[in-house]
């Protein structure tokens, strides 16, 4: 029996160790498709079934492999098409945003428009400010230092300007929590996102929160680019009125 490319080992060995060397890992012979093709096209007359089963076991082992490539090429067009979909939905946000001339209609678009167009349940505009929180409206004031600690939660090992990630039970002591953010739709957000705005050197940040009652809605594995420049988006539109 010749092999191409003989495994050393198998090139001391006689016709019956080779045999049992096979039979004990097929791979051998199944993943080298220069021997399968020389099995394959062999037709002396005397090979027989044990031709076909070994054409069987390939054709197996191919098909097995096709399965894979067609779960990953499913898996492809769905992430494309997913990140088209998302790219689509910030990009009329987007223009939700533009819109506006006032004030009061920018915040408008933010309790009932933008949430529509993204298909989430809340979105908040959080400013640094010397007032209470109210978190009824899509307009949030936030004491000094809130921004930072709602986005890294108090760990350096977060990034500081964006977060996705599950909304769990969080020590109102340590810092701001989500009711902080959500009001009374707090109990309906189940996972959030949330980025930091600089409108302009000195000034103090801002933060947009998104929140969804889906829990798989946002995390930290997916990307964050489209958040981030939604909220590029919102520094530019809201400098005007923000001092």
């Amino acid at each position: 029996m010749t092999l191409t490319d003989p495994d050393p080992d198998l090139a001391a060995l006689d016709d019956a160790a080779i045999r049992a060397r096979i039979a004990a890992d097929p791979s051998l012979v199944l993943d080298d498709a220069a021997v399968m093709k020389a099995v394959i096209e062999a037709d002396d007359g005397r090979a027989g079934r044990r031709i076909t089963d070994l054409r069987g076991a390939m054709v197996a082992r191919l098909e097995t492999r096709l399965a894979r490539l067609e779960e990953t090429h499913r898996t492809v067009v769905a992430a494309a098409y997913e990140n088209m979909s998302g790219a689509d939905q910030v990009h009329r946000a987007v223009l939700a945003i533009l819109e506006p001339v006032r004030f009061s209609d920018l915040l408008k678009a933010l309790d009932r428009t933008i949430p529509d167009i993204l298909g989430i349940e809340a979105l908040r505009l959080c400013l640094e400010g010397d007032g209470g929180r109210d978190a009824e409206g899509p307009l949030v004031a936030l004491p000094e230092g809130d921004v930072d600690r709602y986005l890294t939660l108090g760990r350096p090992d977060l990034r500081p300007n964006v977060a996705l990630r599950a909304v769990l039970p969080r020590d109102p002591a340590a810092g701001c929590d989500s009711a902080a953010i959500f009001g009374a739709a707090a109990g309906t957000i189940r996972s959030e996102a949330a980025i930091k705005l600089i409108f302009r050197e000195g000034a103090r940040p801002g933060m947009l929160v998104f929140g969804a009652a889906d829990p798989a809605r946002f995390g930290p594995e997916q990307g964050s680019d489209l958040i981030e420049f939604f909220g590029g988006v919102m520094e530019r539109a809201i400098r005007r009125w923000v001092s």
